[in-house]
């Protein structure tokens, strides 16, 4: 068995859609997994699906990432097992297709916690471990929302701007710890009949053109990940236009957008 098999990767989210692509490219190149998520019952058929394709151990821990020690228990965990983790993959997030002057103060709150805060401790927490263990991996779940705000979307596109700069300047911070830091950004992914559906009425034809599948998303995601790119975004006609929105001025951005989601 090779170094890099014996290596261990966490994906938080990474029982469904993206997160368990992901989480499927990560075991097709010899790492065992620790996927973490809310329901025990998704966990454990993704444990079951990639045990029997790829060969490899899957550990599972049911939790909400969101509550306040849910970070520092995973690590701990990670210690008790004495695993050798060397890849982060923080991959849960919630959308939602709410405007924010519609939207709870509640909702708003937990999608900050799930799409920032999270982040931000589950990585905080595992640093010293990816230290340990380098040359390291964190990619962060980000989205091409976060290139622009979005009037109908906007604690959505804000979430995942944040995202975006977080690791922009993790990246800079960990890279004489050899310690690599990537942010996935897709366009439209299907990976629930509601989103296709929200898609197809904000962009029509376009939105359908612009989609990628969830497995190609994930195999994108870690490939561009391992080779040490920073930004990733799959699908070439999404790259293109996430050029483009980070070009255009944000101003104008807002007008588009907003539009585009009357």
């Amino acid at each position: 068995m090779t170094a890099k098999q014996m290596h261990y990767a966490v994906v938080a989210g990474g029982s469904k859609g993206i997160g368990f692509a992901i989480a499927e490219a990560l075991a097709r190149r010899g790492y065992h997994l620790i996927i973490i998520g809310r329901n025990e019952a998704s966990l454990s058929h993704a444990k079951n699906e990639i045990e029997k394709s790829y060969g490899i151990q899957v550990y599972t821990l049911v939790k909400d990432i969101t509550d306040h020690d849910a970070a520092d228990d995973i690590v701990r965990w990670c210690g008790s097992k004495n695993l050798s983790v060397n890849f982060l993959c923080n991959v849960a997030g919630i959308g939602g297709a709410k405007d924010y002057l519609d939207s709870s103060l509640e909702s708003m709150r937990y999608m900050i916690q799930l799409n920032i805060e999270s982040v931000i401790a589950l990585t905080s927490c595992l640093l010293p471990l990816l230290e340990l263990n380098s040359p390291s991996y964190i990619l962060n779940v980000s989205s091409m929302a976060g290139f622009g705000p979005i009037p109908v979307k906007n604690i959505y596109s804000a979430t995942k701007s944040a995202v975006i700069f977080f690791s922009y300047a993790l990246r800079y911070q960990l890279k004489q710890k050899h310690i690599s830091v990537s942010c996935l950004c897709p366009g439209p992914v299907f990976t629930k009949p509601e989103i296709e559906k929200d898609t197809e009425e904000k962009l029509g034809a376009f939105g359908k053109i612009m989609a990628v599948d969830p497995a190609r998303v994930g195999e994108i995601a870690v490939k561009k990940t391992l080779a040490g790119k920073m930004i990733i975004v799959p699908g070439i006609l999404s790259s293109l236009i996430s050029v483009l929105l980070r070009i255009l001025p944000k101003r104008l951005l807002v007008i588009i957008y907003y539009k585009l989601g009357k």
